[in-house]
């Protein structure tokens, strides 16, 4: 930590205020990774040269990206502080992201003895130092930025989640005057975004010059410098599998497809196991159950669907529908379970699921009914409970099937409402994937599946028909995924409406596949009664971790 004289004119200094790296040691409390030494070089190279080149920065999640804006911004105003220099610096939203740019800005120079009470804050959202400024603006589509020059320096943070028509319309031509440098800040996402459109032509920029201009980093690279952070690393990887397309974007810098087949061969050979199907429960088994509810004004397409040949004509509706009411059971596999500490007297408190328990999901059985009335879907569904007495049940609480999950809960109370929305059907999506990628996720094994020996349930399909997981295989492969542009990560996910079975031409749903995607709810449950909550599943990708 380098110390100066109060009142000493900063210019004396002249190699701190020519090396960025020489400037950010005299911050107390910061220490330069050499993994961040390249990127800074370069872009203030750019900027003292006048060269207007455009640069991509990829880092992983928490590896250092924003201390290091906040090192080069202070830097830039320093070194120019009796120049009429101008940086603009973009985030995608003003609460949260620009407001932590600023403070991180102002912790920079406050703790930086060559600049320590030298700066001053102007209108709340402008730095200066000297006759430098930097601008701080929102990214948003509402935000009304026409009209900041950036002639010294443009800043784009998270660009992934910045959209384009923006950038170009409003943040693009405040470079335009002086050409200055710009910089496209983030993490990696999908191949339409901002951040990759400008990766690109930084790459083709670099095949014809030579000059480096896309600075990618990996989560292995942070790890060398950082082995504390190669721990984290591999614990996400281990709850969310390698392949999972949050770690492969915010970890490693790797573009995910915008959109696509969701479940592709190598998930599909992942969630495929070697246990057989079970008509009745075993002893000794802990069972889950999840259910998709359809409206009961939606029919049976096909008769061999609705739940075996025993169900009655006048338990179903005759109107056309398009969705069933699908119900999956699990059979819960546990490495190891412990009692609650803070069981009854007697010391046999109800089980819960360890903290770093990997707990995995069989799938054991399933049903479907189309067009069913829900006072006779629920005495059925009713009569299955009573037979397997599962640890927990996961209800589709939208809509109609508010009704029907709250009569469930009223009967056995270890019922978990999950409502439906934009955003909880993207969270429930992402969590299903991370089941599965990390192979806790099991269908059982083709050609097991045998007719229930007792009539508390209905006939089901035989060893050698076994309809219900063809249909869900169908679902399975026609399952489409589109990831929304913005922050949110929203993924839009299921078969879409209209889609045909192309070699049937039956119309194809997801009923099956979204009940089966309902177990992710059921992860960190306790295991025995509890009281009911509505499931309010996060991204994780919002989540502290990241």
């Amino acid at each position: 930590m380098k110390t100066f004289p109060a009142g000493n004119d900063p210019m004396n200094y002249r190699p701190f205020f020519e090396d960025p790296v020489c400037f950010a040691s005299c911050s107390e409390g910061f220490n330069l990774r050499r993994y961040q030494g390249a990127p800074l070089m370069a872009i203030v190279r750019s900027v003292q040269e006048r060269l207007g080149l455009s640069f991509v920065v990829l880092f992983p999640r928490q590896s250092g990206k924003n201390e290091l804006q906040a090192q080069l911004e202070a830097f830039l105003l320093t070194r120019y502080l009796r120049q009429e220099a101008e940086i603009v610096k973009v985030s995608p939203t003003w609460k949260p992201q620009s407001l932590n740019a600023m403070r991180r800005l102002e912790r920079v120079l406050e703790r930086n003895s060559l600049v320590e009470g030298r700066w001053t804050k102007e209108s709340n959202y402008i730095y200066r130092v000297g006759k430098a400024r930097i601008y701080f603006l929102s990214g948003m589509p509402e935000a009304n930025i026409v009209g900041a020059t950036a002639s010294t320096l443009l800043e784009v943070d998270e660009a992934q989640d910045v959209s384009i028509e923006k950038f170009d319309k409003e943040i693009a031509p405040m470079a335009a005057s002086s050409n200055a440098t710009r910089v496209f800040w983030g993490t990696a996402w999908t191949s339409r975004t901002l951040l990759a459109r400008e990766l690109a032509a930084a790459q083709e920029a670099e095949r014809q010059d030579g000059r480096q201009r896309a600075f990618i980093l990996t989560a292995e690279d942070v790890s060398r410098e950082v082995p504390e952070y190669g721990a984290f690393v591999r614990g996400q990887i281990a709850r969310l599998g390698r392949n999972n397309p949050m770690v492969r974007s915010q970890f490693f810098s790797e573009t995910i497809d915008a959109e696509g087949g969701m479940f592709n061969r190598q998930r599909q050979a992942l969630m495929q196991g070697r246990h057989a199907a079970q008509g009745a429960p075993v002893a000794g088994h802990m069972y889950g159950m999840t259910i998709d509810v359809a409206g009961e004004d939606e029919a049976a397409r096909d008769s061999t669907l609705q739940g075996g040949a025993g169900g009655r004509a006048e338990d179903f509706l005759q109107n056309p529908g398009r969705d069933a009411t699908a119900l999956t059971i699990f059979d819960i596999v546990l490495p190891e379970a412990e009692p609650h500490p803070r069981g009854p007297e007697g010391g046999r408190g109800r089980r819960m699921l360890p903290s770093d328990s990997r707990a995995s999901y069989q799938v054991v059985a399933r049903q479907q009914w189309t067009g069913i009335r829900h006072a006779s879907l629920f005495a059925r569904l009713s009569a299955i409970i009573d037979l397997w007495q599962p640890a927990w049940i996961v209800v589709d609480a939208t809509g109609i099937g508010q009704t029907l999950s709250s009569f469930l809960f009223e009967k056995y109370r270890n019922v978990l409402p999950f409502v439906f929305t934009s955003s909880s059907k993207s969270a429930l999506g992402w969590a299903f994937l991370a089941l599965i990628e990390t192979g806790r996720y099991k269908e059982y094994a083709p050609g097991t599946c045998e007719a229930p020996s007792t009539p508390a349930v209905e006939e089901g399909p035989g060893v050698r028909d076994d309809p219900l997981q063809r249909e869900f295989w169908r679902q399975i492969d026609n399952c489409q995924y589109d990831i929304l542009e913005g922050a949110g990560r929203i993924m839009r996910w299921g078969v879409p409406d209209g889609s045909r079975d192309p070699a049937t031409g039956d119309f194809l749903h997801d009923d099956l596949v979204i009940s089966a995607a309902l177990v992710s709810q059921l992860d960190e449950q306790p295991i025995g009664p509890a009281v009911s909550q509505v499931l309010k599943p996060t991204d994780p990708i919002d989540s502290k971790e990241f």
